[in-house]
């Protein structure tokens, strides 16, 4: 039951009408019933085994750490008796491995064994030496792991209040919005409001609601119809080389991107209807001026949670401490320690690429490539400080400004290429395709009307792009439903209602066509 549905969208109407006609002491409840039902009646039902299994290992977790001593002064010094200390760690060693050992089996045992294979072939050999497995890969299982595992963690270090009744960490581990392509939760930020009584607001709920209808224009109006295109291209990319390989990347940039935050944003204004305010996954990414920038206005939640449990512990680790102390001493201070830190960031992007899907594309697309990107910008930082200074260049002007946000652009969209292909071969393939063959005509002379967008198609995807760019523009001197909020009754009303008419009328739906699932919700 896709949340684009008709369907999802009855059960929806039902379940905002039935919360606030409960008691407020029972809200929580009927949103774990309600959570459980999402996940009985969206695929196999058999897959929630999956996340009941992880929720009672982090539950059991969280108990044991909870009755042991706790004797703290902060993160990273846990205090105590030896044996305690011991007993601690193997109770958050054990859980951590029960939730990434489900996550491994499930998403990542075949990459090893095509890893395996293809390695085999590169020196002669012709035979499947391991054939792969077939799993059902439960709804969301990337983003509950992550957000149970950090809740555990953070019941270590004495961060996070324990919680001591199992069917509110299940609701937490298994609230149906966040299930599908998260944002990754805070226990200790955003776990309590899941629990405490929430009275009708009217305010609350239309902001609510209106959020949810932008992102069903985003996805209905812009991603599906720029995934007709993408798919076309993708598909025969040995018909459509050069410019229209470069035209279909920069179309899926868009439609990664206004697939996965209309998604947010019908999950976050979904929650905020119930009185439950979700942490943000995106703030304007194609604004910004390096990747750097890039990664702390795109998929927020991962970023954040990846250099909380990922980057900084493993700076903290031995290796890493004796590695900074020696290259501090072979290269300076400065050089040192960035070198250091750069070692530390590989981990870091190899870990981000493997989460997004057990494929060498991922770890490319989303990883490495990043890390590369990263890297290069922090080394040649200085270099081009100094040289615009001697150019008389404005390092600050609006021009440098725009050239670096294009080019900003341009490496996501190399990345997205690679996310988006079939295979590291076929990414490959493209970027040869799209460099070797100039055919700058496809832009006139009609053949980009054969990808599968006519001429009125065209103009309404370019049309809702251009006010995806206006909104996006707005939004960066505050919000633009508070804006909307202060104008005249009547304005309002006007513009809500044509957004509502715009998705009606220019979504892709109805007979005969099924919009597509979220592209994250594979993850």
């Amino acid at each position: 039951m896709g949340i684009t549905s008709f369907y999802f969208l009855c059960f929806f109407a039902a379940l905002l009408i039935l919360y606030y006609v409960l008691p407020g002491k029972m809200q929580w409840g009927l949103l774990l019933v309600c959570s459980i039902s999402y996940y009985l009646f969206s695929g196999n039902g058999m897959l929630i085994v999956y996340p009941i299994v992880s929720v009672t290992a982090c539950y059991i977790g969280i108990r044991l750490l909870t009755v042991s001593s706790k004797k703290e002064e902060g993160p990273g010094n846990v205090q105590g008796s030896g044996e305690d200390v011991r007993r601690r760690r193997m109770i958050l060693a054990m859980t951590i491995l029960v939730n990434i050992g489900i996550l491994v089996v499930l998403k990542y045992v075949n990459f090893g064994i095509y890893t395996i294979d293809g390695i085999a072939r590169l020196f002669g050999s012709s035979d499947e030496l391991i054939k792969s497995v077939d799993f059902l890969i439960p709804l969301g299982v990337s983003f509950y792991t992550f957000s149970l595992l950090g809740y555990v963690v953070d019941v270590y270090y004495g961060i996070a209040k324990p919680q001591k009744n199992y069917f509110k960490l299940m609701l937490y581990g298994m609230y149906f919005p966040v299930i599908i392509s998260g944002p990754i939760l805070k226990y200790r930020e955003h776990g309590e409001q899941f629990f405490v009584p929430h009275k009708f607001d009217y305010r609350r709920v239309t902001r609510g609601l209106q959020r949810m209808l932008w992102g069903f224009f985003k996805k209905l109006v812009i991603a599906e119809r720029l995934g007709i295109l993408v798919d076309t291209v993708y598909g025969g990319y040995t018909d459509y080389p050069g410019a229209f390989i470069w035209i279909a990347t920069a179309c899926y940039a868009f439609q990664l991107y206004t697939d996965f935050s209309g998604c947010m944003d019908i999950v976050l204004g979904m929650s905020e209807s119930f009185g439950i305010l979700l942490p943000e996954n995106f703030q304007t990414p194609f604004f910004a001026g390096s990747i750097a920038e890039y990664w702390r206005r795109w998929h927020i939640t991962l970023g954040v949670w990846m250099k909380e449990y990922v980057f900084y512990p493993v700076l903290r680790t031995k290796f890493f401490t004796n590695l900074n102390k020696s290259w501090k001493e072979k290269f300076g201070k400065k050089k040192g320690k960035q070198y250091t830190t750069f070692v530390a960031m590989f981990v870091l992007w190899l870990t981000v690429g493997i989460w997004h899907g057990g494929d060498w594309k991922f770890v490319i697309g989303s990883g490495l490539l990043h890390w590369f990107y990263i890297v290069t910008e922090e080394l040649l930082a200085p270099p081009c400080a100094r040289l615009m200074e001697k150019w008389h260049i404005d390092a600050g002007g609006k021009a440098v400004g725009k050239l670096r946000i294009a080019r900003t652009f341009f490496l996501v969209c190399i990345g997205d290429l690679f996310f988006r292909a079939a295979s590291v071969g076929d990414a490959f393939a493209m970027l040869r395709g799209a460099i070797t063959v100039w055919n700058p005509s496809v832009l006139w002379n009609g053949s980009l009307f054969r990808l599968g967008l006519d001429p009125i198609e065209t103009v309404i995807a370019i049309a809702s792009l251009l006010l995806l760019y206006a909104v996006s523009t707005a939004q960066k001197n505050g919000s633009v439903r508070d804006r909307i909020a202060d104008k005249a009754i009547g304005i309002r009303w006007i513009i809500w209602y044509a957004l509502l008419f715009a998705v009606i009328l220019l979504g892709c739906y109805g007979p005969g066509y099924s919009a597509g699932e979220f592209i994250y919700q594979g993850f």
